[in-house]
């Protein structure tokens, strides 16, 4: 079916949207009853939402895809993410407000430990503190500046993660990245896609620079390494209020998703990752915007920490947030994820995610209990998470009838 342009058929009634992702929800059988996570918690404010409203699955990417948390959120925003397509290293940039010019390429880092015949220990460094991480990149900052006329630019972003751009003509973004995502090996070297040589002069020139960085960090204990990834130049894409008609808002304390969401548009509000004063950030900002998005990191992190407990503690935290947000009155209320992160796994998974969509004009289908096997019944079906947008805009009132 060919993408509709639904901008003929925008209406602003002034309804409010709140699109509330918990990252990394989706799981697999993994507890001790054969459970997911998400079966294993009591979420009994998703349980009650489901009785005024529908659910179903989402498809983040594709099927069999395992998507990136950049192509989890735009699907859900309504941008396909294989059309628009960006490197993690952007969305990080913009995410800490970086100055990210035109013709830059970025790369996310990851402070890793490793052993002394270089092999990777710890991909996160122990997950080192954002105070202590400042300090890495200052050291960084100031012994490594400039490689072959073109500048390195150095910026903490949060605990084991960090920035690097580069700056200077004729530079490409078409680069693999260092991190071989496991431990007990070494980190790869930088190499380009293709033979573009604007990508072959790139590489090279990033060796260096992570070269002389891996000699700087050489005396630290924990982060004596540094994994890059997602190099990418910032894209200039349609705006979401320009595409949905929406004032949006973003409500996300950490800094990648907070940019994916400024790529397409939407403000960032004050946001800590602590879900209470979270929700009252976009309580603060209820007058000015028609959607927002607000995002729960947690839930992802114990996953890719194979916490099963943990994960399941941190879905009803952020459960217990829903009635705050209920109170705020929206026209729609949607709660889902970017992706699947089973902690029997450890990392992301091609697994579609539940998602829950409650509002007055939604067709209710019976479903009472919010985890994967039950949301598969549900009225929403199995669907790309693009569809997300127009069916929160339609439950909102937002869509006028389509021809004659």
């Amino acid at each position: 079916m060919a993408n509709l342009d639904l901008r003929p058929l925008l209406q602003d009634n002034g309804s409010k949207i709140i699109l509330y992702v918990w990252d990394g929800l989706g799981g697999i059988p993994a507890g001790p009853d054969g459970k997911t996570e998400l079966e294993a918690a009591r979420t009994p404010n998703a349980d009650r939402l489901l009785s005024q409203g529908t659910c179903g699955l989402l498809e983040p990417v594709y099927p069999g895809v395992t998507p990136g948390s950049g192509p989890g959120h735009l699907g859900l925003f309504g941008y396909d993410p294989i059309e628009y397509q960006i490197g993690r290293g952007a969305l990080e940039a913009v995410g800490v407000g970086f100055d990210l010019r035109r013709g830059d390429v970025a790369a996310r880092l990851n402070f890793c430990t490793l052993d002394s015949k270089g092999r990777i220990t710890d991909r996160r460094a122990g997950r080192l503190p954002t105070d202590e991480s400042k300090r890495v990149v200052g050291r960084l900052a100031e012994a490594v500046q400039e490689v072959d006329g073109v500048q390195a630019l150095w910026s903490p972003v949060k605990e084991h993660r960090a920035l690097l751009v580069l700056r200077g003509e004729g530079l490409g973004d078409g680069l693999e990245d260092t991190d071989p995502q496991k431990e007990g090996v070494a980190p790869l070297d930088v190499r380009a896609v293709d033979d573009a040589q604007a990508n072959l002069r790139t590489a090279a020139l990033a060796r260096k620079v992570l070269a002389q960085a891996m000699k700087v960090l050489a005396s630290e204990t924990k982060a004596n390494g540094v994994l890059a990834r997602g190099f990418a130049k910032r894209p200039h894409w349609p705006g979401f209020q320009e595409r949905f008609g929406l004032r949006a808002a973003v409500v996300a304390g950490t800094p990648m998703y907070r940019g994916v969401a400024r790529l397409v548009g939407m403000e960032a509000l004050e946001a800590t990752n602590e879900i209470a004063r979270d929700v009252a950030s976009l309580a603060a900002g209820w007058d000015k915007y028609d959607f927002f998005f607000i995002h729960y990191k947690h839930t992802d992190k114990a996953g890719e920490d194979g916490n099963f407990d943990a994960k399941v503690n941190y879905i009803e935290e952020a459960d217990g947030a829903i009635p705050a947000l209920e109170k705020l009155g929206p026209a729609v209320l949607i709660v889902t994820a970017d992706h699947s992160t089973p902690t029997a796994m450890k990392a992301h998974s091609w697994h579609p995610v539940p998602v829950l969509l409650a509002a007055k004009t939604a067709r209710r289908d019976g479903v009472r209990e919010f985890n994967e096997i039950a949301c598969l019944g549900g009225g929403l079906g199995l669907r790309p998470s693009t569809h997300l947008m127009p069916l929160a805009l339609a439950h909102a009132g937002r869509l006028a009838k389509f021809g004659a």
